[in-house]
């Protein structure tokens, strides 16, 4: 590690997925009837009934649904090479969120345990690495639109996949005092936003509210079992297509990024959650509106025949960063760039950054997981 503040940019891109859109699959199950949203999203409390922490003896189950288990084909041959190869994997039954970690939600764990997220908190770096005096304060990286118009051409160099991103790519800033409360800055607040996801979580946020519910995070299997619905091969929860005859079915980025957003969703930034229809088991925003954290520790692509670990400490004795695995992509993944609005898409993330557009759902583990 050179310096704090190369290893944060380069974090930061990845994790918004800079990379040129790869073609997608042409064919896959889906249906042709036009699902709608199970509820009044913009009413919706952003709190389930009965929602609270674990008791002594039994984890808190508010809001979850159940996810059947079973065999899938994991990951996918036609979009980005982290997603290869396909696969072969058993996921047993367990229970997961119908939607993401709202605001409200995260508010309740705040006030009953004092807990402090990492971005409000001063932070913690190696002796060895060097950082500016900004990222000294406590913060996380907020996106900001470039002043400079950009013009990505979607069917240029599509087979491509930048790892490095030109330096015009400057859109995340490090800001002191955002953080969940603030999400835009120490200027904003979450007036009107108590149903949307909760953003600026670092991985072991996420970790300590799934346990004062008596849960987890999902595994990058469970996760990917659940986003798909029970469609094989799909390259989307809803099908093959980004949209359903015409109708937008997730919370993402219309138009040419970073450059101009259509807004055509009707949300420029996160959406309150259950907007868009859920998949075929019930999920709400199973892609879209923000990433998701897993427990599962990060691999440039599937390796098959050998075990999968998962992350047991989001530092090592050195202070160093894991580097975990989010998938899902969010409201700033566009067609022309970042088509990772996919259940079989995936991304690097360092345990200790977090951003705008990082969230997390929560599942309950019937059996262990695998």
């Amino acid at each position: 590690m050179k310096s704090f503040k190369l290893s944060r940019a380069k974090v930061l891109l990845t994790v918004c997925g800079l990379l040129t859109a790869a073609p997608l699959p042409a064919a896959a199950q889906g249906t042709d009837a036009l699902p709608s949203p199970a509820h009044d999203c913009q009413a919706y409390s952003g709190i389930p009934a009965g929602f609270g922490p674990a008791s002594k003896k039994a984890a808190n189950r508010a809001g979850l649904i159940a996810i059947p288990g079973g065999r899938f084909l994991m990951g996918s041959d036609e979009g980005y090479p982290e997603e290869k190869p396909v696969h072969a994997v058993e996921v047993q039954a367990f229970q997961i969120d119908q939607h993401e970690v709202t605001n409200a939600q995260f508010a309740q764990f705040v006030a009953a345990t004092g807990y402090l997220t990492q971005a409000e908190r001063v932070p913690q770096f190696p002796p060895h690495v060097q950082v500016p005096e900004q990222y000294r304060l406590p913060g996380s990286a907020v996106f900001t639109p470039p002043a400079a118009q950009h013009d990505h051409d979607p069917h240029e160099g599509h087979s491509q996949h930048a790892s490095t991103p030109p330096s015009s790519y400057n859109w995340w800033v490090w800001v002191p005092g955002a953080n969940w409360r603030h999400p835009g800055g120490p200027d904003t607040t979450l007036n009107g936003r108590h149903n949307h996801p909760v953003v600026h979580i670092a991985y072991e946020d996420a970790r300590a509210y799934a346990h004062w519910l008596g849960r987890d995070l999902a595994t990058e299997e469970q996760w990917e079992f659940a986003a798909r619905g029970g469609l094989e091969a799909a390259s989307y929860p809803w099908g093959n297509t980004p949209e359903l005859r015409g109708r937008l079915m997730a919370n993402t980025w219309q138009g040419n990024f970073p450059a101009k957003n259509l807004v055509r969703d009707g949300y420029e930034g996160t959406a309150p959650v259950g907007c868009f229809p859920a998949n075929n088991y019930g999920l709400w925003d199973a892609v879209g509106n923000v990433w998701e954290w897993t427990r599962s520790e990060w691999r440039p692509n599937h390796e098959s025949l050998t075990s999968k670990s998962l992350i047991e400490a989001a530092t090592d004795a050195k202070g160093n960063p894991a580097t975990g695995v989010i998938k899902g992509g969010s409201f700033l993944c566009a067609a022309n760039f970042c088509v990772r609005y996919r259940p079989a898409s995936r991304q690097p993330q360092e345990t200790t950054v977090s951003t705008q557009h990082v969230g997390f759902r929560t599942v309950l583990n019937t059996t262990e997981a695998p």
